[in-house]
């Protein structure tokens, strides 16, 4: 069995994190830590976890962590950083689910998170999340960054296109809806029911924290620079992104569905819908599926690529254990075999 402890356990990702890894084959729940919960049952907290977790949380104890073989940082932006280095001394694989290891360029993390990183010599080891892409350097990683939501849809969503040359890399866009746990379980009154029922908006479009990890992954796809639009916006949902990505091809005319469907035949985690076809959220809320269709409208070169996740999951949560069965020498669908909740 593999001994697992959480840092953070109390937001959106930590009780996602609590309900895949308590009903994993292979895993043994250790240390769930919060601060401000110390003491508390998890199950007080989170009561569909009763009878499956019974655990109480405590506060962080580096002794307690590094008696595990697998840590997941569930922490806000800059908690990782400080706690890593000791852990990964002790010989403990680390996943990171927020954004210290994501970006390669230093200086362009600090900008964007606005602080100093505290040890960016881990940042050039840390391996990149995105089993569809890394999945060799994960399988011998001891520490890997978890991609982000936003990212995971659209990265997957553009992959075949960009790694084939069929689009110009200057002018992608990314129009991008996320449900409202996006922003996390923190009190924010624009995320009160009366605020986000009935309304639809965009927010960010000056530019979002996710942009710069999607250009730079992306780039690293397509062999240099591209140029990127991103907007993301905000539905009256609870879970879910749908990602609507258009690129312009370039030269002959390809079969988009045949490069799609081979491209990611031996995926186990993303789902290449049929030609004409048009995923939904709903078809991967609670699920680790990332669902696309490829469209070309009128047979023009414009092409539209339709991405899903819950971002939850597949885009945090989901995707760390598929990392952690990865890194662990296991079935990568080990405990994320479950089927999308309808309706």
């Amino acid at each position: 069995m593999i001994k697992v402890g959480i840092v953070g356990g109390t937001g959106y990702t930590g009780v996602e994190l609590l309900r895949l890894l308590a009903g994993h084959p292979q895993v043994e729940l250790r240390v769930i830590t919060s601060r401000s919960e110390d003491g508390l049952a998890v199950a007080e907290m989170f009561p569909n976890l009763r009878g499956h977790v019974d655990l109480s949380f405590s506060a962080p104890d580096p002794q307690a962590l590094a008696a595990c073989d697998v840590v997941f940082f569930a922490t806000p932006n800059g908690i990782a950083m400080t706690q890593v280095a000791e852990l990964l001394a002790a010989g403990v694989k680390v996943i990171d689910l927020a954004a210290d290891f994501r970006i390669k360029d230093i200086a362009v993390w600090e900008k964007w998170y606005g602080m100093k990183h505290a040890c960016p010599e881990l940042v050039e080891e840390a391996v990149y999340g995105l089993p569809e892409v890394n999945r060799a350097a994960i399988r011998e990683a001891r520490l890997v960054a978890n991609p982000g939501c936003y990212p995971t849809a659209v990265t997957l969503g553009f992959l075949p296109l960009l790694e084939v040359g069929l689009i110009d890399t200057a002018s992608l866009i990314a129009d991008a809806k996320s449900g409202a746990s996006g922003a996390g379980r923190g009190a924010n009154a624009a995320m009160l029911l009366s605020e986000v029922d009935s309304s639809f908006k965009a927010y960010a479009a000056a530019g979002h924290r996710h942009l710069p990890e999607i250009s730079e992954k992306l780039g690293l796809l397509a062999g240099g620079k591209v140029g990127l639009t991103f907007v993301p916006h905000l539905l009256p949902m609870i879970r879910g992104i749908h990602a609507t990505l258009y690129g312009r091809l370039r030269g002959q005319a390809e079969d988009l569905q045949a490069l799609y469907e081979q491209r990611y035949a031996d995926e186990a985690f993303v789902d290449v819908l049929p030609a004409g076809a048009h995923p939904e959220t709903r078809t991967v809320r609670g699920g680790n599926m990332c669902r696309i269709a490829v469209h070309r409208p009128q047979g023009a070169d414009t092409v539209v690529v339709l991405s899903v996740i819950d971002n939850l999951v597949k885009g945090a949560a989901g995707q760390a254990v598929q990392n952690m069965n990865i890194m662990c020498g296991l079935d990568e669908r080990a405990g994320l075999n479950m089927i999308a909740v309808m309706p």
